[in-house]
């Protein structure tokens, strides 16, 4: 008699909230010389922020992160001014994230402002009778923007908008704009952290629309860098009974949070035999079949997820007791009843594990 595989009906997973953007990237326009000049004088761009890995969204929303329903978007500033801001600030990092088609044919750019500083004189403290988006967001009158063309918005956004992580604006946004934050969030942080050549420790420039850096020595090259994707596995393990694996990693602040197993692809490996050998090192689990779910970009810092189910070949669950403390299998039953009394929590809904989860589960959490 043949034994039912628990993998048998699995399917890809049809949603993730980090792999939903619909934009066109545009990418023969990124070496034009002219492409910001071009951008930003046109009245259908659309300019977003970011700032240390945060987006800038409307004063006030910065509040809804915790709360299930509310709709939450990215602020905007005005393209026409721009220009302007831009040559006036160096430091900050322009990145063309492409277009839409349709009526309006929008184009976006991300503006990354983590080197600039907050405001630097009271002068450029909103007042209560303009609203702390009208000089920025779209449908505002136009008298603010007259009111503060001459002003530094690039250094008034610092206090001017609420900034919320990616994990926090996802759930609450649309799926257009969640990809938009997706790209700026990625592009921001590797900015950020590759300021320097690291082949010769020359500065870099931002070129290609920033998606690509330069480096500035001349005797190395001027060679072109771009950046440096991190690929890693996140597992869901399932038994014979159809049970799935649970874990409770030893970084992980809250002591509910119970998610499946992850890890980063080493050099020289395929993503099957990291897949084998995270559950191996993690909880001592040897896995048999292992099928593909599903990828979504994972930007803290550069990570492509890519999500797998498989199936262990035993139930004797050995946690390594460094990176993971606790790891058991649970039933749909027990899962559900430890999730309603509080003894547990589901990685949140930005996180591809909670919908590796829902898969598993066969429904919404």
């Amino acid at each position: 008699m043949t034994m039912f595989s628990p993998l048998a009906l699995t399917q890809t997973l049809p949603f993730l909230p980090l792999a939903q953007g619909d934009i066109d990237y545009q990418v023969d326009r990124r070496t034009d010389p002219n492409l910001f000049d071009d951008l930003f004088a046109d009245p259908a761009t659309k300019v977003i922020l970011v700032r240390d890995g945060l987006l800038a969204v409307p004063r006030g929303q910065g509040g809804f992160v915790d709360y299930e329903a509310a709709k939450m978007r990215l602020s905007t500033l005005p393209g026409a001014y721009m220009g302007v801001q831009l040559a006036a600030h160096p430091e900050a990092v322009a990145m063309f994230l492409g277009s839409y088609g349709g009526a309006r044919s929008e184009h976006v750019v991300a503006i990354d402002i983590t080197r600039i500083q907050g405001p630097r004189s009271p002068m450029l403290a909103d007042s209560a009778a303009n609203s702390a988006d009208g000089a920025f967001d779209d449908g505002g009158s136009e008298e603010p923007l007259a009111h503060h063309s001459k002003t530094d918005l690039l250094v008034q956004a610092v206090d001017r908008f609420d900034w919320v992580d990616l994990r926090g604006f996802t759930p609450h946004a649309s799926a257009r704009e969640a990809g938009q934050a997706t790209s700026a969030v990625s592009l921001s942080m590797w900015h950020n952290r590759q300021r320097f050549c690291p082949t010769c420790g020359a500065p870099v420039e931002s070129v290609s629309g920033g998606w690509a850096q330069r480096c500035t020595s001349e005797a190395d090259g001027n060679r072109m860098l771009f950046p440096r994707i991190e690929p890693a596995v996140i597992t869901a393990i399932v038994d014979s009974q159809d049970r799935l694996l649970l874990q409770h990693n030893a970084a992980w602040r809250n002591p509910k949070l119970y998610s499946v197993c992850a890890g980063f692809v080493e050099a020289g490996e395929n993503l099957e035999h990291a897949v084998r050998r995270e559950a191996k090192e993690e909880t001592g689990i040897d896995l048999g079949e292992v099928r593909y779910l599903g990828s979504q970009p994972w930007p803290f810092p550069a990570s492509l997820m890519m999500a797998f189910k498989a199936q262990a070949l035993s139930t004797d669950v050995t946690p390594d007791g460094e990176e993971t403390k606790i790891a058991r299998f649970v039933t749909r039953d027990e899962y559900m009843n430890e999730l309603i009394t509080g003894k547990l929590e589901a990685p949140g809904k930005a996180t591809i594990a909670r919908y590796m989860i829902e898969e598993w589960y066969g429904r919404e959490l």
